[in-house]
């Protein structure tokens, strides 16, 4: 007699199934770079308007735009927000960033429009506790923006590791131009080759540069897809 199956047996699979669609998923977010838009590499970095999937940016707000009278205070003109307003469309939804070059809100419209340029009141698909942390801070941001139309700096806390990220570029786009550690500590960290001052301190300097070089090859494999999470989970703008 074939014995009965429970119905249990047959949940592993689906989560395994699950599971691999999820990691197809990631893989072909990841081989777009994990950006939905990006400017051309030639645009300046305060002109450049690029849309982070919602997976790599964990501030991205899930909304339903639906019209609505204009004189309505929780009504939303798109038209007034279109000087930092950037939407790409695809199959699924509208993909929006707000940004000034500096600060930025995202958002992605899963159902109606931004650009049907009609007044609007948004639906905010929040949920959960730790699920909704990143997003809280983006969303005061953007309801301070419809209120005094501009990007409050109050809301923008800075990022003590912006200044580290920094270096590291500096120290990857040295590396590839085939600059020596001693050089990289020359020009980041001063000092005179010449009269000993880089030399006396060459150990320290150049372990220095050895970690940025780590975190430069670690940013530049992928690395940069994760630096909008903070430490504490909440969420960097």
């Amino acid at each position: 007699m074939i014995p009965a199956i429970s119905p249990g047996t047959r949940a592993p699979a689906r989560r395994r199934a699950g599971a691999h669609r999820q990691s197809l998923r990631w893989l072909a977010i990841q081989r777009n770079g994990g950006f939905t838009f990006a400017e051309r590499p030639e645009v300046e970095a305060p002109d450049a308007r690029i849309i982070w999937h919602a997976d790599v940016d964990p501030g991205t707000m899930r909304v339903v735009a639906n019209p609505i009278d204009r004189r309505h205070p929780d009504a939303i003109d798109p038209a007034l927000l279109a000087p930092w307003l950037t939407i790409v469309r695809d199959g699924r939804c509208e993909h929006a960033v707000l940004s000034d070059g500096w600060h930025h809100i995202r958002i992605d419209v899963e159902r109606g429009s931004l650009v049907a340029g009609k007044a609007v009141i948004l639906h905010y698909q929040l949920s959960g506790v730790a699920t909704v942390q990143p997003k809280l801070l983006p969303l005061r941001r953007l309801v301070d923006l419809c209120r005094t139309k501009r990007f409050a700096l109050s809301l923008y806390p800075p990022d003590k590791r912006v200044d580290r990220w920094l270096l590291a570029l500096r120290v990857h786009d040295a590396v590839q131009s085939g600059a020596s550690q001693g050089e990289i500590a020359t020009v980041l960290f001063g000092g005179d080759q010449e009269d000993g001052t880089v030399g006396r301190r060459s150990d320290s300097l150049r372990s220095r540069v050895r970690r940025l070089a780590v975190d430069a090859r670690r940013l530049a494999g992928g690395g940069y897809r994760a630096l909008m999470k903070r430490r504490d989970g909440s969420h960097t703008g």
